[in-house]
């Protein structure tokens, strides 16, 4: 992989830079938002939202190749990153935060929406409940339900029984640090040896810093309970039937070596949806927006265009 260094004229690499971070009040807790540095107030607006475990700053070399077409906000879901939890943690939960921190940025104009796994299934919902606030929806490796589940997907329904939960986390908090590196590496990305130097260094500070918050491991719980629960539901309350209420063009993204959703899904995921475009990553894993920044912001790019003819 070719570095990210010099693609907008960045003097340092962009996998290094955070974006600049403020602190919004949302449903009664201080949600840390990160703004696309440089971009002007006049661009369309645009929200990403990062996944289980992860938080704002898994889209910062997205969103600085994007930030002369979009002006983003990227907020650290409520027990995830630096921000401290809410009361409740599930899909709805954060969905319902994620809206209200729209609402409060933006007022009635349409954004563009990013979701990354769980955050592709809070985009999903999102989207179809106010279609007409939506100008696109890009969905990273979404956390659609999928009957075949991968093997690792697995551990996150471990993680979802309350008494087995605490104790996987528990004893995987036990491991050595480097040794926990090394196999998050290998579940969330597809080729980590490739990944560039400024882009490990940056994944394993954040993933250290996670482990001094205290409220890390219930977020987590809570995250991957809900995940299992969308999956269990009853066709009347499906994600798939989320689907087709979306009205705006849908960019679906996914990884060939993705460990934890099943890209098998894609076919008909791009079905489900009424007017989608399908970007396909055989050597990739869960987060592209990291691993291929600038697969997924041509391909965006496209989407945009198409729209516009």
């Amino acid at each position: 992989m070719d570095s990210y260094a010099g693609v907008t004229g960045a003097s340092v690499p962009l996998g290094t830079q955070e974006w600049p971070a403020r602190t919004v009040p949302v449903a009664g807790v201080d949600v840390v938002v990160r703004d696309t540095p440089g971009s002007s107030p006049d661009l369309p607006p645009a929200v990403f939202v990062h996944g289980l475990g992860g938080s704002s700053l898994n889209w910062t070399t997205l969103g600085h190749l994007l930030s002369d077409s979009v002006r983003g906000i990227a907020p650290d879901l409520p027990g995830f990153g630096r921000t401290p939890p809410a009361a409740r943690g599930g899909i709805n939960d954060q969905a319902d935060v994620v809206a209200q921190l729209w609402d409060a940025e933006f007022g009635d104009e349409p954004v563009h929406l990013f979701g990354n796994s769980m955050g592709g299934a809070i985009a999903v919902r999102l989207a179809a409940g106010r279609p007409e606030r939506v100008a696109s929806l890009t969905l990273i490796s979404p956390a659609l339900p999928h009957p075949r589940a991968s093997a690792i997907a697995l551990w996150f329904a471990a993680l979802s029984t309350p008494r087995l939960g605490p104790l996987v986390l528990e004893r995987s908090k036990r491991l050595p640090f480097e040794r926990r590196l090394q196999a998050a590496y290998a579940m969330i990305f597809g080729e980590p040896d490739r990944l560039p130097p400024e882009v490990r260094r940056a994944y394993e500070e954040e993933l250290r810093a996670r482990d001094e918050q205290p409220w890390g491991p219930q977020a987590t719980l809570d995250g991957a309970r809900s995940l299992l629960l969308s999956y269990l539901a009853p066709p009347s309350r499906s994600l798939w039937l989320d689907t087709a209420k979306v009205t705006c063009p849908v960019l679906l993204v996914y990884g060939g070596r993705d460990r934890l959703v099943n890209a098998g899904i894609r076919t008909k995921a791009q079905q489900a949806f009424p007017d989608a475009r399908l970007l396909y990553l055989p050597r990739t894993g869960h987060v592209a927006q990291m691993e291929n920044p600038q697969e997924v912001e041509r391909a965006f790019r496209q989407l945009c265009r198409s729209v516009q003819r």
